[in-house]
């Protein structure tokens, strides 16, 4: 299902001459685009404005952030939220369903995640001190709000996301905070991710896409946007326009390169 249909620039923020994002060749072209696939890839260089477009996307749809601060009070975005301030965002039907993950911030999330699961272990523990000798009842009652959290950890986690894998538990973070009728935008999520587990990722995608889900997903793996039916917008070359798989240079330039490795690598 699509549920953002389109976003275009509703005005034009007056900002410094060469100030970030709007030096960025991708953002100054930018008119509009619109969403006509449940599962849009941004590809592109470095610096050619996708993950910027994407962090806008998520600032100006007040998505709930994965892994960093809220996306109105996260301090990486502050240059972000002035372009965010200039889309306008249509919707064939507005959700407040999903979330706005960045590859990097994931690391940050699951070590927090690990750090309360700690703390509440601490806290069990110092609660069989302190309550030593009183009734199991007193005993019960004290340790039930750490219980609690541990329970919704586990719940959502298993054994914690430091049990597994950095693409395991990325995978399980992915699944775990998944919810039907949502807008995922999602940056360069390959990056903790084997080439197995991007297989994995993919069919991922496809359960929730049955579910009525959009994504908006920034990447540079040739193996995501292989995904059937998806639309790919590439961003180099200073604008943004519909590309295919097989025209892509991420494509051509791996295929190439796994064909015949020594011809890249003799010069080294």
């Amino acid at each position: 299902m699509i549920h953002l249909k389109s976003i275009s620039l509703k005005s034009r923020i007056s900002a410094p001459a060469g100030e970030f994002p709007f030096n960025v060749p991708a953002v100054q072209s930018l008119s509009e685009i619109k969403f006509t696939s449940p599962v849009t890839f941004f590809v592109g260089e470095n610096g050619s404005g996708k993950s910027t477009l994407i962090e806008a996307i998520a600032c100006a749809a007040g998505s709930i952030a994965v892994g960093s601060d809220d996306t109105t009070t996260d301090r990486t975005l502050n240059s972000v939220r002035k372009f965010a301030e200039s889309l306008k965002l249509t919707w064939y039907k507005r959700t407040r369903r999903g979330f706005f993950l960045r590859a990097e911030d994931f690391f940050g999330y699951a070590k927090r995640i690990t750090g309360i699961r700690e703390q509440m272990e601490e806290a069990l523990r110092a609660v069989d001190q302190e309550y030593k000798g009183r009734s199991a009842t007193a005993q019960t009652l004290a340790k039930m709000p750490y219980l609690g959290q541990l329970g919704q950890i586990r719940q959502k986690y298993g054994d914690g996301l430091d049990s597994y894998s950095h693409g395991e538990s990325f995978l399980t973070l992915f699944q775990s905070r998944f919810v039907p009728n949502g807008l995922y935008l999602l940056d360069e999520p390959e990056a903790p991710l084997s080439p197995v587990r991007q297989l994995g990722f993919l069919a991922a995608v496809k359960d929730m896409v049955e579910q009525n889900a959009q994504f908006i997903i920034a990447s540079h793996s040739p193996i995501l946007m292989a995904f059937p039916d998806a639309v790919i917008l590439s961003f180099d070359g200073g604008r943004i326009r519909e590309v295919a798989y097989e025209d892509l240079e991420h494509v051509t330039l791996t295929r190439s390169f796994l064909n015949n490795p020594g011809a890249y690598l003799k010069h080294l």
